[in-house]
């Protein structure tokens, strides 16, 4: 299939998906849900695209296993932590905002986010259509910083989780572990994860527009939704957040530096 048709049919998938979020959300007015969703939606276009693309066979097997396992892994991590849960702050402050018009405001919210999924798969697309396998070190290497990116945020994820169980830790910021050396390992982790597919696609005129996705991926987290939001609410409730922020780096996993 031509690539433009798969990229079409890709962000259909992605709008699709995302809106049988929204209707849900009608009726929970809980819209966290659509986060774990766009996850593992993202994570589908990469089978989709390795099944419709027309590049080397085991560029494309390798494509579905590092797309499908990152987006699976992350999507699960993000239902069990918001399933049961109020909304997100982020969502209710949306709502809230938005008023009466938030139920409508709110589609075009999640529609927003099928783009952005689209724009981020351009990596899946550059590797489905490559034209003979990229060289053995670009595979390796390719394949070493994906195994390390889904490694490093699993840990940092189980490590955030196990300390906000602890009722002793309510109300202070997790020092410990990965968390020690950088303010959001997770967020560290999951740009590396983007950088597999310009290597996977190296050698391939599509090893350009795969750099994308990594670019795109680390504006958000260090601009957008990621870091800002998530250090603005922190700010907010936590005391000890000031003293952490000073003295540790924000995204690199760095050593601290001395009080």
């Amino acid at each position: 299939m031509p690539i433009a048709l798969t990229a079409l049919l890709g962000l259909v998938v992605l709008a699709t998906l995302l809106s049988a979020v929204w209707f849900r959300q009608l009726f929970t007015k809980n819209a966290g849900m659509v986060d774990p969703v766009w996850s593992i939606s993202l994570g589908l276009m990469g089978p989709l695209y390795a099944w419709l693309g027309d590049g080397d066979m085991a560029s494309r097997v390798l494509l579905t296993v590092v797309s499908l396992v990152w987006g699976l892994r992350l999507g699960l991590h993000l239902y069990l932590r918001n399933a049961g849960e109020p909304e997100d702050p982020r969502y209710r402050k949306l709502r809230e905002q938005w008023g009466e018009a938030a139920d409508s405001r709110m589609f075009w919210f999640f529609q927003a986010q099928a783009v952005i999924a689209l724009v981020l798969s351009t990596g899946f697309l550059a590797v489905a259509y490559r034209r003979g396998m990229p060289p053995p070190w670009a595979v390796l290497a390719g394949v070493f910083i994906w195994a390390i990116s889904i490694a490093g945020e699993a840990v940092a994820d189980w490590q955030l989780k196990r300390f906000k169980t602890d009722s002793a830790n309510a109300g202070k910021t997790c020092q410990s572990g990965l968390w020690r050396y950088s303010r959001h390992p997770n967020y560290f982790f999951e740009c590396t994860f983007w950088l597999t597919f310009p290597l996977l696609a190296w050698g391939d005129v599509g090893a350009w527009w795969a750099l994308v996705s990594p670019v795109v991926m680390a504006l958000l987290l260090m601009k957008l939704s990621g870091v800002p939001l998530a250090e603005a609410q922190a700010e907010k409730s936590r005391a000890d957040y000031a003293d952490y922020k000073r003295r540790t780096s924000a995204l690199i996993p760095w050593p601290p530096k001395t009080r």
